[in-house]
């Protein structure tokens, strides 16, 4: 009796064990356990408490009081990080990047200011993994600067999210730099991570990823869904940055699914199913929520992979809303409709993504492949410093998760390649990443310009 494609491959993946010198898919760092474990909903409740008691934190309301507007909230996370760094031996570097811009929501000059706290890689400190939210707010006229917006959930959530991830991380020591930012301007026009993207750029970073959080703490959404374990992570298909050639290309070899971005939102996925208790991800295939945006959009389109992390479902009462109520429907975006609970594993979810990608190995570059006409295909890459062994993945081209692989380790011969032999380029896509000797795995990289990180 003939085989079946998947019996073919179900018996390739039999076949191919792991070789020596390279962690075992299946080893975890307890680390990322242990960071997961130390995330405390309390925390998140009182920083969300104290930004929602400044009133409002419009882009353009009063900067200079110590008790109202975005002057005053920005000041706070500036406080809040110097704490933090004080508890570790003051190993974040506070800076306050900022712009000046007008523009239609912005009519008169306005100075946007985020307020970022550097933590150091140890090995690899140019190479950098990144979480933010934004720290502005507002209701129902974009323009309206005075009158109370809360923002609880959009975005004092994915602020608090920045905070503990600094507050719980900041007492560890990771290979690869970690930044935590609270960006402003985002409701004026993303203005916020159009002002980081461009430090990373100056600092000449070298950007992996850009955790974007924004309205991340509601379990309960308009639909009348109550989801308490579901997060969705979006992230762009073709990147910002690919030319017409690379286009070209791209579309006639395939690379549309595996953008540095849509392998971040992999990882993702991954590290919940292997960490987190009750939460799955839900991978996006869009940049963001149909004609919406976040300030993931600056990063990607100076070309540095970044994904939204949003709430399952949103309601859309508790956005960009006045405060009041109609028809026994209270509108507004205030504490009471943050589920703490759930924004905790939201938090968890971003706390062993960071910890899992600053102590991995980069990302291969030089990823190529060749095996047109033949039955074996072939894999090649640069070498990766701190790479034990590399891992060699497949997939069907209309699956979403990696699922084969072979384990190539750093000394093998010949050097930085594998061949899979009766395994045919046509049928699958195919990647590659890299593993420390402690078990920490990069993401994965699609070969040539649409994987490349």
């Amino acid at each position: 009796m003939p085989l079946t494609r998947p019996a073919i491959a179900a018996g390739l993946a039999a076949a191919l064990s792991s070789l020596a010198g390279v962690a075992d898919a299946a080893t975890e760092p307890a680390l990322l356990d242990e960071v997961a474990a130390a995330v405390n909903p309390a925390e998140l409740k009182g920083t969300i408490v104290s930004l929602v008691g400044f009133g409002t934190r419009h882009t353009l309301s009063d900067t200079r009081s110590e008790t109202r507007g975005i002057g005053a909230a920005r000041r706070w996370v500036q406080r809040r990080f110097g704490e933090i760094s004080s508890g570790c031996g003051q190993c974040l570097e506070v800076v306050a990047p900022s712009q000046t811009f007008t523009g239609p929501r912005i009519p008169q000059p306005a100075e946007v200011m985020d307020i970022v706290a550097i933590q150091r890689g140890t090995s690899d400190a140019n190479r950098v993994v990144l979480i933010t939210g934004h720290l502005d707010s507002r209701v129902s006229d974009i323009m309206n600067a005075t009158s109370d917006a809360p923002g609880a959930n959009d975005d004092a959530s994915g602020v608090a999210a920045v905070l503990e991830a600094a507050r719980v991380l900041s007492k560890h020591r990771f290979r690869a730099t970690i930044v935590y930012a609270a960006l402003s301007g985002e409701e004026q026009g993303l203005y916020g991570g159009k002002v980081l993207a461009a430090y990373a750029r100056t600092q000449g970073w070298q950007v992996e990823a850009d955790l974007n959080n924004d309205i991340i703490g509601s379990s309960h959404g308009q639909d009348g869904v109550h989801d308490n374990a579901t997060v969705r992570v979006f992230s762009e298909g073709t990147k910002a940055t690919e030319t017409p050639a690379q286009a070209n290309k791209r579309r006639y070899n395939g690379g549309e699914l595996d953008s540095p971005s849509r392998n971040l939102a992999r990882f993702m996925a991954a590290q919940a199913e292997a960490h987190l208790t009750n939460l799955r991800v839900e991978m996006v295939y869009r940049t963001d929520r149909y004609g919406r945006g976040g300030d993931q959009v600056s990063f990607l389109e100076l070309g540095f992979p970044a994904v939204r992390v949003t709430e399952a479902h949103e309601d859309y009462t508790h956005q960009h809303q006045d405060l009041r109520t109609e028809h026994g429907v209270p509108y507004g975006d205030t504490i009471e409709f943050v589920d703490f609970d759930y924004l905790a594993q939201v938090t968890r979810l971003n706390l062993v993504t960071l910890a899992a990608l600053a102590n991995a190995p980069a990302p291969p570059q030089g990823v190529a492949i060749e095996g047109a006409v033949s039955p074996d295909t072939t894999l090649r890459w640069e070498p990766v410093p701190g790479a034990a062994g590399y891992r060699v993945w497949w997939r069907s081209t209309t699956e979403p998760q990696w699922r084969y692989h072979r384990d190539v380790p750093a000394d093998a011969q010949p050097p930085n390649r594998l061949t899979l032999m009766n395994v045919v380029i046509d049928d699958w896509f195919f990647g590659v990443s890299a593993v420390s000797a402690d078990g920490y795995e990069s993401p994965v990289v699609f070969p040539g310009d649409p994987g490349a990180f």
